[in-house]
């Protein structure tokens, strides 16, 4: 017997997402004649799970109906994280994420929030309600000769590592495997944490959703940080132990945070980080998906599927990532 491929099969695509429209306006006229778009909403309650064998969409939306798609093969997320999908009990297909669409935008808000506190920004802004003494410049600093730590020194960290180098600091890095591509001055792994936060003017991360990760930012870490330290998180927020950091910023035992990923989102207005002067919340906007961006990706993906051929950007169950 003969095994058909892919290519010569008939597969039914959903599309399940907060931006369905958009993506079906863009995937429509990328599907070949063998790919039939089936369902496409932003309600998991009406998406049609019968019969669905490819999937496009957000993973916490998916994640809602994926135990109910019993042919299915693989779902491209729109997503860099998928910590909905990969906890869930179903592993029995494919699972893609997107990478290398967030490079640019990371690096604007990362650059953005370290010239910020640099070269002080806010007191020079503050300096014209002053009532004398205006011309007085307020202190500044500058990044060369600063060390950034990144924890969670992967793909998305290595389009920062030339750009800060470029300012002239130093970059150190923390990862699982304590290796990395980029030109890091030294790569830790998460058990010499402590000596890695300790060395770190700023400390950016980017870490995954995983168990490993969870509270990785704790006490400890925020004790071992200079005091003059500024924290992003612009990874995960299961990744930051939140009592522990307001306690930390309530204290001055770092100068500040800029947060952009929380545990519960929207944050709640009555979230304590709101009333923290030196914490700064950006919402969830560091990175974004653009439709257009995932829809290159996914197309890509599709033409790997139809072909056999082995997927870009897939997850490991197991590993989390």
């Amino acid at each position: 017997m003969t095994t058909q491929s892919p290519a010569s099969l008939t597969w039914k695509l959903g599309i399940l997402s907060r931006d369905y429209q958009q993506y079906a306006a863009l995937l429509t006229p990328l599907l070949p004649d063998n790919v039939t778009l089936c369902s496409s909403t932003n309600d998991p309650s009406q998406f049609d799970t019968h019969g669905i064998q490819l999937a496009l969409g957000d993973p916490d939306l998916l994640a809602q109906i994926v135990e109910q798609c019993h042919e299915l093969r693989w779902i491209q997320s729109t997503f860099a994280g998928n910590a909905p999908l990969l906890r869930a009990a179903k592993r029995d297909y494919q699972l893609t994420g997107v990478k290398g669409i967030f490079d640019q935008q990371m690096r604007e808000y990362v650059f953005s929030y370290l010239l910020y506190f640099a070269r002080n920004l806010e007191a020079f802004n503050l300096a014209r309600h002053k009532t004398t003494n205006k011309w007085h410049p307020p202190a500044f600093d500058e990044l060369a000769g600063k060390t950034l730590g990144i924890a969670g020194a992967g793909d998305i960290a290595a389009g920062l590592v030339d750009v800060a180098t470029l300012f002239g600091m130093q970059v150190i890095g923390l990862n699982r495997s304590g290796t990395a591509t980029a030109d890091y001055a030294k790569i830790y792994r998460p058990e010499e944490k402590l000596t890695f936060a300790s060395q770190c003017d700023y400390l950016l991360s980017l870490l995954p959703d995983t168990l490993a990760t969870r509270h990785f930012i704790d006490d400890a870490l925020l004790q071992a940080l200079p005091a003059h330290c500024v924290l992003i998180n612009a990874g995960r927020g299961i990744t930051i132990d939140d009592e522990a950091l307001i306690n930390a910023l309530s204290t001055k035992q770092i100068s500040a945070a800029v947060l952009d990923v929380f545990v519960d989102e929207p944050l709640p207005d009555e979230h304590p980080y709101w009333a923290l002067p030196n914490a700064y919340i950006t919402q969830h906007t560091a990175a974004i998906s653009r439709e257009a961006d995932v829809a290159v990706i996914f197309k890509g993906n599709l033409i790997r599927f139809l072909e056999a051929q082995p997927l870009i950007y897939a997850f490991d169950f197991d590993k989390g990532y």
